[in-house]
């Protein structure tokens, strides 16, 4: 029987080559590669508008970064967070980044698979051992930020969250980030 870490193996040189092939990437959890649609320009639009405000307040050596691999091979699972926080000698790379680098993963909810972010993302961030989760959602304009993670029946969760509604502030640690400026996704559809 192949390993955790064989199977992740088999699965990124497989997600490698079709993105190769297709000009895709997909992320992977759970034995499984996630193909991404590309998202709407909002998606982008709120993305940037959240960078742009990090990187107003990041102190040097943080810094935002938008769609990065990040990877734990002993949980097999690879993903690409729509924002990372992180120290820029970290991107100074080829691989996927640590996640344990990471010090605050945003996604932006997409119309099409919302659970990927509301559960499977919250699994995998917790677990990959990323501090704060923070889910920006243009289909109702809400926000959530889940933190501080701990371990329940051998499996590492987020203990906290809140939940927001555009218009308000976040607070993470020192970080501030205003919401009121963020696009809701309008009525044509789309990720």
């Amino acid at each position: 029987m192949e390993t955790t870490e064989q199977i992740y193996r088999h699965l990124r040189d497989l997600r490698d080559h079709l993105a190769a092939e297709t000009g895709r990437f997909g992320e992977i959890s759970d034995g499984e590669i996630v193909m991404m649609m590309s998202p709407v320009p909002q998606h982008g639009l709120a993305a940037k508008r959240i960078v742009r405000q990090l990187d107003a307040q990041l102190p040097a050596p943080l810094a935002a970064f938008e769609n990065t691999d990040t990877d734990d091979e002993h949980l097999g699972k690879l993903r690409i967070p729509d924002i990372v926080v992180v120290a820029e000698e970290a991107m100074n790379t080829t691989n996927p980044l640590d996640p344990r680098e990471i010090s605050l993963a945003v996604e932006i909810v997409s119309r099409s698979n919302p659970d990927n972010d509301y559960v499977k993302k919250v699994a995998d961030y917790a677990a990959m051992g990323i501090p704060d989760y923070l889910i920006v959602d243009p289909r109702n304009g809400t926000a959530r930020h889940l933190w501080q993670i701990v371990t329940k029946d051998g499996r590492r969760v987020y203990d906290n969250q809140v939940t927001y509604t555009f218009g308000d502030t976040i607070p993470i640690g020192e970080l501030r980030i205003d919401t009121s400026d963020l696009p809701r996704y309008d009525d044509a559809g789309g990720p």
